[in-house]
């Protein structure tokens, strides 16, 4: 089966190469405008109306209205542009398929949550601060407040690719974690749980992972009243999308003490400005939506799209399938 496929991203020539030799036997054609991040948005592009198929980030409302496109694959974990009910309808009614990126980026947001969490427990950043300051020897102070992950309680807040990598790193840690969302079917080495328990669990974390997309139903998901529920001195991590979060409520927490950390790889907005409270508020710790950072991530990208064309090809499960 020869099929058209369109593409609208500015790949490393390592990548782009990779890409040329796996779709041989198929149409390769390239967008005009080209996206260089996974967070861009990608311009109409009349070429599509040719495609069979889309790798990159599409027009939402382009792949809806061009009925012979019958796989999407988006180059990010999330899909909040696509995340309509318009849009479901249209790729379902023609027999349609749209994947997303989850598995590319769920090594290295998983593994930047554990970063933070080791680096919290361990006294890390203010031991990095005493260097860059005044060189004060804290040794007394750092050893006694120095924790553990042993024995630890996780809640994450949403439970997909992401979770799932961070359960299996948590695993030799011997920690209880807990996971909420719709779904409550199990999951190997996490307790899912639903939202009507969310009560229960919140007071018992000692770490509460963010990793919620932005949808209708999770803008300020975190908000004052579910922190108030949170255990005096949890740490709160956020690797979703910084729209899931009351900002305002976060930094009353820290404030008050409240919550003993927050680590947040995301914000509203983004860039958070210079003059953003959160910068400077004691114990909260910024990186600039780097969580998913790899150095290969073309090439993992192409990957992905790679293995699921031979599966869309041959009529096989895709990876990462939404709908």
């Amino acid at each position: 089966m020869s099929l058209t496929i369109w593409c609208n991203v500015k790949l490393p020539d390592a990548a782009e190469q990779m890409l040329r030799e796996g779709t041989r036997g198929h149409r390769l054609i390239f967008s005009s405008t080209l996206v260089g991040d996974v967070l861009a948005v990608g311009k109409g592009d009349p070429t599509l109306a040719e495609a069979d198929v889309a790798f990159g980030q599409p027009d939402a409302d382009e792949c809806m209205r061009y009925s012979r496109l019958k796989w999407i694959e988006v180059i990010s974990a999330g899909y909040t542009r696509y995340d309509r009910e318009d849009f479901r309808l249209a790729v379902r009614a023609r027999g349609g398929a749209f994947t997303n990126a989850s598995s590319v980026f769920s090594e290295p947001c998983a593994q930047h949550v554990l970063a933070f969490m080791l680096a919290v427990g361990r006294n890390i950043f203010p031991s990095y601060r005493d260097q860059l300051t005044d060189h004060s020897w804290q040794y007394g102070e750092r050893r006694r407040d120095a924790q553990l992950l042993t024995g630890q309680t996780v809640l994450m807040l949403g439970f997909g690719a992401i979770g799932r990598r961070l359960a299996e790193l948590l695993a030799p840690f011997r920690m209880q974690v807990y996971a909420v969302r719709r779904q409550t079917r199990s999951e190997p080495g996490v307790r899912i749980i639903s939202e009507e328990e969310l009560t229960r669990v919140l007071p018992l974390a000692d770490h509460v992972v963010n990793v919620l997309s932005d949808n209708e139903t999770t803008r300020g998901y975190v908000n004052a009243r579910r922190l108030g529920w949170f255990k005096p001195g949890a740490k709160f991590y956020n690797v979703g999308r910084g729209t899931t979060v009351d900002q305002r409520a976060l930094l009353e927490a820290l404030q008050s003490g409240r919550l003993g950390a927050a680590c947040l790889d995301v914000t509203d907005p983004e860039p958070l400005p210079p003059e953003h409270p959160l910068w400077t508020t004691r114990n909260c710790f910024v990186t600039s939506h780097t969580a998913g950072g790899r150095h290969d991530q073309g090439e993992a990208l192409v990957r992905h799209f790679l293995t699921n064309l031979a599966a869309f090809t041959s009529g096989g499960g895709l990876t990462d399938c939404i709908i």
